[in-house]
């Protein structure tokens, strides 16, 4: 009886959440309403950190704190389907970790589109064929995605969010004995981030490159003398065995990936801006550029260079910094810095991963 108690108990709980979330979702499509008149970006990055941010300082338990963003990623992504059919391009295929980075940014509710490679993703939003897309930026290990970086240069988007994704990598195959694996397949990157370990376990296998590591997993779902380093969503989907787990050689291999848009997101108080720039070639160059960050008191947390692919021997910079491009002190710093440059462009203003 108690038992049954119990359990009336959690079914009558289980209705007013059924109640609440339909009212919610009632109220969410009139926000649409609202935005679509206006001619307002559906996607709102600043509101969505706002909604976490409070349900955290709310929250008393006994949910745990990512159980809870998890669940509330879902209502959210429930209600922007609602308001809008939302398309989010990807660096593909599916199960990729760009993949599962859209996923834990956007949700299930919204439909995903898989890129071959980094411009497609780009083409797709500048089209207007896609609402958002997801790449790749750095990673915590390798270092900055190069390819990216350059798109920036001659792509027409925004950048209105960013997330990070912690990296495991796993070997998978149909082997049962690694002393025999003649081939290891995966992308370059992860074979940077796994150097230690295949170095010590497979040190007589050939390194084979992909294109992502889901075309790894396909392609080693029909070989017996290879295996591949993916995720574990792989495994299941191409019926591999998990030969080993976490083979990265960092415990904090984390990625991080930028969402791009028509348009930039609006202030929250906890900001970055990524802007890009490039300079006369001369000396004291980089020391004026730095400048105006060190007299208006701007924080950078990124600088990064990249040749020029119109010349030789000229470099695009790329910086992220702390606060939004509608701050005042911001948009000082940024018209000073423009004034020394010979190429200057922001990327975009976007809140602050928590």
């Amino acid at each position: 009886m108690a038992l049954k108690k119990l359990r009336d108990s959690i079914d009558a709980v289980d209705r007013r959440i059924l109640k609440a979330l339909n009212e919610r979702a009632r109220l969410t499509m009139s926000v649409g309403k609202i935005k679509n008149k206006k001619g307002l970006s559906i996607y709102a990055p600043g509101r969505e950190k706002q909604v976490y941010e409070k349900l955290k300082s709310l929250n008393r338990g006994p949910v745990a704190g990512d159980s809870l963003r998890a669940i509330y990623r879902e209502i959210m992504s429930s209600s922007l389907s609602l308001e809008k059919p939302i398309k989010v391009a990807y660096l593909g295929p599916e199960l990729t970790f760009t993949h599962q980075a859209a996923m834990e940014k956007f949700g299930k509710s919204l439909d995903y589109e898989a890129c071959k490679n980094i411009s497609d993703v780009f083409s797709e939003v500048e089209k207007g064929l896609c609402d958002y897309g997801v790449v790749p930026i750095e990673n915590s290990t390798e270092g900055a995605v190069n390819y990216t970086l350059d798109m920036f240069a001659s792509a027409d988007v925004k950048i209105c969010a960013e997330a990070y994704l912690a990296i495991s990598h796993n070997l998978l195959g149909r082997v049962t004995d690694l002393s025999k694996v003649k081939y290891v397949y995966s992308h370059p990157m992860v074979f940077g981030q796994c150097r230690i370990w295949l170095e010590t376990n497979l040190p007589h296998a050939e390194l084979r490159d992909c294109s992502s590591t889901t075309e790894a997993a396909m392609i080693v779902s029909r070989k017996k003398d290879a295996v591949c380093i993916a995720s574990l969503m792989a495994s299941g989907k191409y019926g591999l065995k998990l030969l080993a787990q976490s083979i990265q050689d960092s415990v904090t291999n984390v990625t991080r990936f930028l969402v791009i848009a028509g348009d930039m997101a609006e202030p929250t108080g906890d900001d970055k801006t990524s802007v890009m720039f490039s300079v006369r070639d001369r000396a004291g160059a980089l020391h004026d550029i730095l400048v105006p960050f060190k007299k208006h008191r701007i924080n950078m947390t990124k600088i990064e260079s990249r040749p020029s692919k119109f010349k030789a021997w000229k470099y695009y910079f790329f910086v992220d910094l702390e606060g939004h491009i509608n701050d005042k002190k911001i948009r000082s710093t940024l018209k000073e810095l423009e004034s020394k440059c010979t190429y200057f462009k922001v990327l975009g203003s976007y809140p602050v991963c928590g």
